[in-house]
């Protein structure tokens, strides 16, 4: 397909990496020549300077042969008139735009085919429901749903003192005693598809496909201490704090923010009156001190620099903070910190662009697209579910007698609200939910592409 990707910032260079090695043809438009000229050496795709707003730099990147826009400028105003413009030269164009003030969330929604908007990205509401989540579950470092929230698969680290270390995972149900599959295992930063006799150790993180109702079980015989969150201290005033605050203050959660712009503050204490609002420097150890930031069940580090976050998390560790979730801006980071202490990762950046990936997707197969695409293994691997079609290869056959391509795992099948984690006599039919999970250069665009 051709694609128009408008903002080469963190999210459009992560999106024309993944994009262009899925073999669509890009083209980037962005006002600083400097950053397109780091990408186009970076990667093969065409470029254009200029404002994506302008009827003239629409043309001159193709708008009206292009099969999507993506707008992921810095400005939520310039997202949404490039896509108004760009429909009006185009009406068959799919527009995509990252939208992230609050303020435009009911209009963007309500007047979205006004704004000929095909689909709308908030990487900060996102992040905040991300984050809710893994509040739930304390012992997880990261959660990721299928099937109408029916199965996940969650990320688990592995200590000296785990049940699992120096185990073989062909004995994880005697020791979890539920059933769970362990799908991907991430060792010294690499990816591995493990087999019934991989054993674990301590530093590996692992990535298990498990029932939700069997997620509390897992924990528990793990001997995984999940206390109930009562109080958070989240340090950073941004977006993803305002929309976290407002979800966790209806779930009777007691909230602290520490922000360090005054203005901020004021204006967060206006619209969380729940909340607590501290103006304070969180880089200083005198505003650490007088705030007690240690002394809350779960400290959530979000400002706006990477390493002051890991900073603040691996502090919070050290005091053995029950649960600590680390922002990443830059998902580039995530290999440098695999055996740092800083809790859990979000990544805003990340999770919007799964949303988009998946969206290409399913405009490029629209029969057989994927339903759910989620980036785990620190973007090493992709979990991908599928709904089984009548036409599908293989449907009734067992799986002992399908080959699979190299480096794919079917990691759960749903059929209904039973759950099946397969083996070789297992069999998939039409309309059940299948959860693959692919790592490695292998890239799965429909179902029929995992089979040899």
């Amino acid at each position: 397909m051709k694609i128009i990707v408008a903002g080469d910032g963190k999210v459009g260079s992560m999106l024309t990496r993944q994009l262009q090695a899925e073999g669509h043809d890009l083209t980037l438009i962005d006002n600083n020549p400097d950053a397109l000229e780091q990408t186009i050496e970076r990667y093969d795709v065409m470029s254009v300077e200029g404002n994506c707003a302008s009827m003239e730099v629409l043309r001159n990147a193709g708008v009206e042969d292009a099969d999507l826009l993506i707008t992921a400028t810095g400005e939520d105003e310039v997202n949404l008139l490039c896509c108004m413009t760009a429909h009006g030269m185009n009406p068959k164009l799919h527009t995509i735009a990252r939208i992230r003030k609050p303020e435009y969330a009911e209009s963007t929604y309500t007047m979205r085919r006004q704004f000929a908007l095909s689909l709308t990205v908030n990487p900060e509401r996102q992040a905040a429901r991300e984050i809710d989540r893994l509040l739930r579950y304390p012992g997880f470092l990261k959660r990721d749903k299928f099937a109408n929230g029916l199965v996940e698969i969650v990320e688990l680290r592995i200590d000296e003192k785990s049940p699992l270390n120096n185990q073989p995972l062909n004995q994880l149900t005697n020791i979890a005693h539920c059933q769970v599959l362990v799908c991907t295992v991430l060792r010294d930063g690499k990816a591995i598809t493990p087999s019934g006799d991989f054993v674990l150790l301590s530093g590996d993180r692992i990535f298990v496909t498990a029932s939700a109702r069997n997620l509390t079980l897992l924990l528990k015989n793990l001997n995984i201490a999940t206390p109930r969150i009562k109080n958070v201290t989240i340090a950073g005033g941004g977006r993803i704090s305002y929309y976290l605050t407002q979800t966790l203050l209806k779930e009777g959660i007691s909230v602290k923010i520490i922000e360090r712009d005054r203005a901020r503050c004021e204006e967060l204490a206006e619209n969380l009156p729940g909340a607590c609002i501290v103006q304070g420097d969180v880089s200083t150890r005198d505003v650490m001190d007088r705030e007690d930031i240690v002394d809350c069940d779960a400290l959530v580090a979000m400002t706006g620099l990477d390493e002051l976050n890991v900073i603040l998390s691996i502090y919070a560790n050290n005091f053995k903070v029950p649960q600590v979730i680390t922002k990443l801006g830059r998902a580039e980071n995530l290999e440098i910190l695999n055996k740092l202490p800083v809790g859990s990762i979000v990544s805003p950046k990340e999770l919007s662009c799964n949303t988009i990936t998946r969206y290409v997707r399913a405009m490029k197969n629209k029969s057989g697209a994927a339903v759910t695409v989620h980036s785990i293994a620190d973007g090493q691997a992709e979990a991908i579910e599928f709904i089984v079609k009548p036409d599908t290869r293989h449907v009734g056959h067992m799986l002992k007698d399908i080959r699979l391509k190299r480096n794919v795992l079917i990691a759960s099948i749903t059929r209904g609200r039973n759950i099946l984690f397969p083996n070789g006599e297992t069999t998939f039919a039409a309309g059940d939910r299948m959860v693959i999970v692919t790592s490695g250069d292998t890239i799965i665009q429909q179902l029929d592409d995992i089979f040899e």
